[in-house]
């Protein structure tokens, strides 16, 4: 749910350039597949099929609240009605995160690094790395159960596998959409029987061209009976 899923800038007339060129011959501005503009607003269905058969839906919303000045320095800042709020810029290297904050805490954590969302060039085999967790992964007797709590910071890989792809969501047809997969293993012991195991973890997400990220999934299976895991979908369902 990367996913996440996970997911501020120059200055106004910068971002107002990708907009100004779209009827020019030019290569795409990262901006251009995940838009940062005050207004925008995005809802999603978000879907959990867990390997125990469990199977839970609801709706998620993403809005744009338009652009602040963190560390002295121009950023846009998003809100996810789950609860997070996060704080991105975009320059030629492309779209990435700074810093975030759940709405309970008081202040924001900014990142060690920048944490890219899209990375220039937009082309099949960009790649770039950022910290993900198990979003999934839950062992049967422990509290809390979920594991992301004791490996919140596993390396994942993201790289741009196709830059034309067809995306069908409840809110329309979209075309020429990139398509980002990233895959991280996390080591874990499992149980007395299997005990340490290589577990997947596997994103793929769908960015349109003046839309966004339309679809986002997100895998993360064992076949153990005291480690449970499953599958998260996003898609999207209206946006401005």
């Amino acid at each position: 749910m990367s996913l996440h899923r996970a997911p501020a800038w120059l200055i106004c007339c910068a971002l107002a350039l990708p907009m100004l060129l779209a009827g020019c011959s030019r290569t795409p501005a990262s901006s251009d597949y995940f838009p940062l503009d005050s207004g925008r607003h995005w809802t999603y269905t978000e879907t959990t099929e867990r390997d125990n058969g469990q199977r839970t839906q609801r709706s998620l919303r993403l809005d744009n609240l338009g652009q602040e000045t963190l560390d002295d320095a121009p950023t846009w800042h998003r809100h996810s009605d789950d609860g997070m709020h996060y704080w991105l810029r975009s320059d030629d290297s492309g779209v990435y995160r700074v810093a975030s904050r759940f709405d309970l805490d008081e202040f924001y954590t900014p990142d060690a690094s920048r944490r890219y969302v899209l990375k220039l060039p937009l082309s099949v085999g960009t790649s770039w790395q950022a910290d993900t967790a198990p979003y999934l992964l839950e062992r049967a007797q422990q509290f809390p159960p979920e594991i992301r709590h004791s490996h919140p910071a596993v390396p994942m890989v993201y790289r741009i596998e196709a830059t034309d792809e067809t995306v069908d969501t409840a809110a329309g047809r979209f075309e020429h959409c990139l398509r980002v997969q990233g895959v991280a293993t996390l080591h874990l012991y499992v149980d007395a029987a299997s005990g340490w195991k290589d577990l997947p973890l596997i994103t793929r997400e769908w960015y349109c061209p003046g839309v966004g990220l339309v679809r986002l999934s997100r895998d993360e299976h064992t076949a153990s009976s005291f480690v449970t895991g499953g599958t998260r979908t996003l898609d999207l369902q209206s946006w401005p």
